[in-house]
């Protein structure tokens, strides 16, 4: 009998514009692929038997307009996967003096919104692109939003086990869609794993704008998330506050979540192309073994059911 894998693996990228959508997915999965194998190499093989498990959520194109050259990428996806590891001069980097500005300017950015506008062009730029999708400026939030829910829907009516992986502002709107699909349309299933990257959820200033934000109680917050892993490298200034268990700590109070797990410590972002060090790029993300052993992890949990008669 033929069968079909119930496992879906969907990455929502974060800001800037991307290579064309069938381009950046691939090279998401070949460096999703090599976190697998650097942490679970008795799990690879089988995950890379099932590319089409992996969808990619390229709304990037909606918000900009414009795609990115993939061969500006490509060489430096290579260096970045015959590197095992972070060298001194990756980890001295996350230290430099610019970082250590750059941070102060994010935290007065996110305590004191006003000061923004006084802030390095480089900040303004940020702050000015996550503006537009709070304010769902000609409604592009919501057609953002539309494209994972186009995910989800069918997902959650299958009973497919779903990995959601969001990456710094992908993280965003991959909660907001979360509890819009709850509170919104009542959708019945739930995320297997919500796997955010380099996220700003901890921010005082995103908080402040979530869907949800102006309810109390369960309304506050998605219910459908069984279990959430938030990962933040050293060094990235977007993942501002990296503990979720205490912001979102409330979700477990309400027993709408079973666990939510902040792993931070020591893990590196090694990417590097020729703008230098770039410790908040998804592939260096995917390629990090703490990454790939989550996604491994949960690969093989997911596969107690993993196929189902087509």
């Amino acid at each position: 009998m033929q069968t079909m894998d119930s496992r879906r693996i969907i990455f929502v990228p974060g800001k800037n514009p991307k290579p064309p959508p069938e381009d950046h997915r691939r090279l998401l999965w070949r460096t999703l692929l090599e976190g697998v194998r650097r942490s679970r190499p008795d799990l690879v093989d089988d995950l890379a038997r099932h590319p089409d498990c992996f969808r990619l959520v390229a709304w990037t194109w909606l918000y900009y307009r414009r795609s990115t050259d993939i061969s500006r990428d490509l060489p430096w996806i290579d260096a970045l996967i015959n590197k095992h590891g972070p060298t001194a001069e990756d980890i001295e980097g996350t230290r430099t003096w610019q970082r250590r500005f750059a941070h102060a300017c994010f935290v007065a950015g996110d305590m004191f919104p006003f000061v923004i506008p006084l802030l390095p062009k480089t900040i303004r730029m940020i702050a000015r692109e996550t503006r537009r999708y709070f304010r769902n400026e000609g409604g592009i939030a919501l057609q953002i939003r539309e494209l994972l829910k186009k995910e989800l829907r069918p997902a959650f009516a299958a009973g497919d086990k779903v990995l959601l992986i969001g990456h710094s502002l992908g993280s965003v709107i991959a909660y907001d869609t979360l509890w819009e699909l709850d509170h919104e349309e009542r959708l019945a299933g739930k995320v297997d794993l919500f796997l955010t990257l380099g996220s700003p959820l901890g921010m005082h200033y995103v908080q402040r704008r979530l869907r949800g934000s102006d309810r109390s109680g369960r309304e506050r917050y998605p219910g459908n998330i069984r279990r959430w892993v938030n990962i933040s490298s050293v060094g990235d200034i977007t993942a501002l506050d990296r503990k979720f268990r205490d912001d979102f700590g409330t979700m477990l109070e309400l027993g709408l979540i079973e666990d939510i797990e902040d792993h931070s410590e020591a893990i590196y972002n090694f990417f590097r192309s020729d703008e230098g060090l770039n410790v908040h790029r998804s592939y260096g993300y995917l390629v990090n073994p703490a990454v790939g052993n989550v996604i491994g992890d949960w690969w093989q949990l997911a596969g107690g059911k993993a196929t189902r008669p087509l």
